[in-house]
């Protein structure tokens, strides 16, 4: 599969294409079908882009944001991407927007997996807009190297739909989004800042393990052109 670099001088001009970017794709299906669909990514770099893509003027009231994955943790806790979300970018005019989680407060990650799965069902495939990140490890949403259900989670002949992932690198248990639910997003971005993100991403493009490196999946196999968004 192609993909295409978009490089920018700053995180702050990263920030505000990406929004603008995000902001007319959702605002073109929500002319198209009447609603539209965003799975977001947590970690420290897309708070910038969250705060711009915020302020944006569309009607948010008929936009479902869900994680791409999430960790098993409270939403009230500093790990929580959830609780990223609710901080940076549910607010301003994208306060109207409808939040899916995927954790659960249930009695196993497996419980919330399956929850997760079943309240996301509903909205439409595929996913109007999905927005990547990148670890050093080369791992993109909860696809770790050598996770437990990592041959699972990228096998695109799969079900749709949110499963669990352990891996040595994860810290915490993960829930996240199969490939087969990203991987034909209308629009799939991946979002990474500074130089060392940039040569992990030269790392996977000489390589073919994605075992070693799972974003290697996406960059490969993603039915639709992967738009990698970056800057110093």
């Amino acid at each position: 599969m192609t993909d295409r670099m978009h490089e920018f001088s700053d995180a702050a001009s990263l920030a505000s294409a990406l929004a603008d970017e995000v902001a007319a794709r959702l605002a073109a299906a929500l002319r198209d079908r009447g609603t539209a669909s965003i799975a977001v990514s947590g970690g420290s770099t897309p708070k910038k882009f969250f705060e711009a893509l915020s302020t944006r003027d569309i009607d948010w009231s008929k936009v479902t944001v869900t994680l791409v994955d999430e960790r098993f943790v409270p939403a009230d806790s500093d790990r929580s991407n959830h609780r990223l979300v609710q901080t940076h970018l549910l607010k301003d005019k994208a306060a109207n927007a409808r939040f899916l989680p995927l954790f659960y407060d249930v009695a196993s990650i497996q419980d919330a997996a399956d929850k997760a799965t079943e309240e996301t069902a509903g909205i439409d495939n595929p996913f109007d807009v999905v927005i990547l990140g990148m670890g050093n490890d080369g791992h993109t949403a909860s696809f770790f190297p050598h996770g437990n259900n990592l041959a699972q989670a990228i096998d695109l002949s799969g079900p749709r739909g949110v499963l669990t992932m352990r891996a040595d690198g994860a810290g915490e248990e993960r829930l996240t989004f199969s490939f087969a639910s990203l991987s034909d997003a209308r629009f799939l971005a991946l979002h990474i800042e500074g130089q060392g993100k940039k040569d992990v991403l030269d790392q996977a493009k000489a390589g073919s393990d994605e075992n070693e490196m799972p974003i290697r999946a996406v960059l490969n196999r993603a039915a639709t052109p992967v738009d990698i968004y970056w800057a110093p």
